[in-house]
C-alpha cells in the first residue's frame, strides 16, 4: 500500500482528494501548511507528494526545493497556475509531473501510478546494479566481494584471505591471461622474478580447492611460463 502526502492550503480540496485515494487503497496524510509537511518528511517516508503552488508561508516551488535537499520522492504539482512558464519552472526544478486545477481525479490517479511504477523500476535497477557490483557470478560459482565468501551452488567453499584475493582477481579478469607479475603486484603489492614460486603455490592451493568439484577442475588454466587464465563463463 503506497503512502501519499498531500500539501495544499485548500482544506476542502484536501478532504475530497483524501477521501478518493483512501477508497483507492492508499494511505493518505494531508498538511495545509507546507512547513509542517516538510518537517514531517524529514523524519517519515512517503511514496509520492501532491504539492500545491500558491500557499501561505512559502510557495510550492520553495517547498519543493527544500524537500529536494533531503528527498528524491516523486512530486506532482497540483496548481491553478496553468501558464507555461510556471510549468517549466516546476519541472526543471525537480517536479516529476504538473497538473492544473481543476483536474480529473481519475487522471491524477493514473499519473500517480505512472510515477510509482517508475520509482519501483528505478529501485529494482539500483538493487540489481548493487548486487552485480557486490557479487561475481560464474555458475555454479558465486563470489561475494563484500562478505569475502565463495559459493559452489549453495555450498560455501573455504578460502584463506590470499586465496580469495587471488580467485577474485582471476574472476574479475575472466578468460584473459593474467601474468605472474600482475598477480604478485595485486596480492603482495610488489613482484620480482623470484616471487613466481609464491604465485604458483598460491594458484595451486586455489585449484586444489576448486578441484573438489568435478566441473571446476579446469576452471583455472596454466599458460606455461606466463601465468593463468580463469575459463568459466559468466
Amino acid at each position: 500500500m503506497s503512502n501519499i502526502l498531500m500539501i495544499d492550503d485548500d482544506t476542502e480540496l484536501l478532504f475530497l482528494n483524501k477521501k478518493y485515494f483512501v477508497q483507492k487503497g492508499y494511505n493518505v496524510l494531508c498538511f495545509s501548511d507546507p512547513l509542517e509537511g516538510i518537517d514531517y518528511l524529514k523524519n517519515n517516508s512517503a511514496d509520492i507528494i501532491l504539492l500545491d503552488v500558491m500557499m501561505p508561508n512559502i510557495d510550492g516551488f520553495e517547498a519543493m526545493c527544500r524537500i529536494r535537499q533531503f528527498s528524491k520522492v516523486p512530486i506532482i504539482f497540483l496548481t491553478g497556475k496553468d501558464d507555461e512558464e510556471n510549468k517549466i519552472k516546476g519541472l526543471l526544478n525537480g517536479a516529476d509531473d504538473y497538473m492544473c486545477k481543476p483536474f480529473s481525479l481519475a487522471e491524477l490517479s493514473a499519473r500517480i501510478q505512472v510515477q510509482l511504477r517508475k520509482e519501483s523500476l528505478l529501485i529494482k535497477k539500483n538493487v540489481k546494479q548493487k548486487s552485480s557490483i557486490q557479487t561475481l557470478s560464474f555458475p555454479p560459482l558465486l563470489l561475494n566481494r563484500l562478505d569475502r565468501k565463495l559459493f559452489y551452488l549453495d555450498q560455501e567453499v573455504p578460502l584463506s584471505n590470499r586465496e580469495f584475493s587471488f580467485l577474485q582477481y582471476m574472476m574479475e579478469n575472466a578468460r584473459r591471461l593474467v601474468t605472474f607479475e600482475e598477480i604478485g603486484n595485486k596480492i603482495w603489492g610488489f613482484y620480482e622474478e623470484k616471487d613466481r614460486r609464491s604465485v604458483m603455490v598460491l594458484a595451486s592451493r586455489v585449484r586444489n580447492r576448486l578441484s573438489c568439484f568435478s566441473d571446476l577442475e579446469n576452471a583455472i588454466e596454466t599458460e606455461y611460463g606466463k601465468g593463468y587464465r580463469f575459463t568459466l563463463k559468466s
